[in-house]
């Protein structure tokens, strides 16, 4: 877990800086640097998509997955708890205020955890104490939250909470999913993570769209699953 925890540690340096110096910056920079992230982001999703080798195991997967994730109402899932982390810890005295925070956790929730660097690094962490790739995903995280935080807020700082359950959880897993996750399933899994950082960039960054980014979430488990499918069909 020690990796987890430095990646926690970055992201609140992050986000703890972003907020110092992000009110000092013009609302038309905060726009244009919201934009420029909105940009960074799609193009990490781009290079994650075409390391796929089946794109038609990724459409299935997220077709699949966005009928579960609809099924169980994550969207709203992720969305009510981002208004019980305001409630208790925000400041916002406005419904834009609170929909400022909502947005910052949420956006910066799914980009901490999507990704072949959560997952591999967290396992890592867990079978053999190496945390080297979560020490390298934790300063990107550091940079990325405070760019996040001084346009997008506090609201940042709490996805610390998501990073912790999900990476925590994989880390205690390690050993039962290092022999179940191969190879192509990493590699379309994270081409699926790749689709939804895209999405991500459309909804919440760019604006150009609003896309109910987590009801997709479901599709990162069942790309692997769709893979070892396959394997029983050679």
């Amino acid at each position: 877990m020690t990796g987890t925890f430095i990646n926690i540690v970055a992201i609140l340096i992050g986000s703890s800086l972003g907020l110092l110096f992000g009110s000092r910056l013009p609302a038309r920079l905060k726009n244009t640097v919201t934009a420029g992230l909105g940009l960074f982001t799609l193009s990490i999703g781009i290079s994650m998509f075409l390391k796929s080798e089946e794109s038609l195991i990724v459409l299935g997967a997220l077709l699949i997955g966005a009928v579960l994730g609809e099924w169980w109402k994550i969207e709203e899932g992720l969305e009510n708890l981002g208004v019980w982390l305001e409630s208790r810890f925000g400041n916002g005295n406005s419904a834009e205020e609170s929909n400022r925070f909502i947005r910052g956790f949420m956006t910066a929730s799914l980009l901490f955890c999507i990704g072949p660097l959560a997952i591999l690094g967290s396992i890592q962490d867990g079978l053999v104490g190496d945390y080297e790739l979560l020490a390298v995903k934790s300063v990107l995280d550091a940079f990325a939250s405070l760019a996040f935080a001084s346009t997008l807020g506090i609201g940042v700082a709490f996805s610390a909470f998501a990073v912790f359950i999900y990476q925590g959880s994989i880390t205690l897993l390690a050993a039962q999913l290092n022999s179940i996750v191969t190879e192509p399933m990493m590699i379309e899994m994270t081409a699926v993570g790749g689709v939804i950082l895209i999405g991500l960039s459309f909804s919440s960054l760019l604006e150009i769209k609003k896309i109910r980014i987590g009801s997709f979430l479901p599709a990162l488990a069942i790309a692997p699953l769709i893979v070892w499918v396959l394997s029983l069909f050679p």
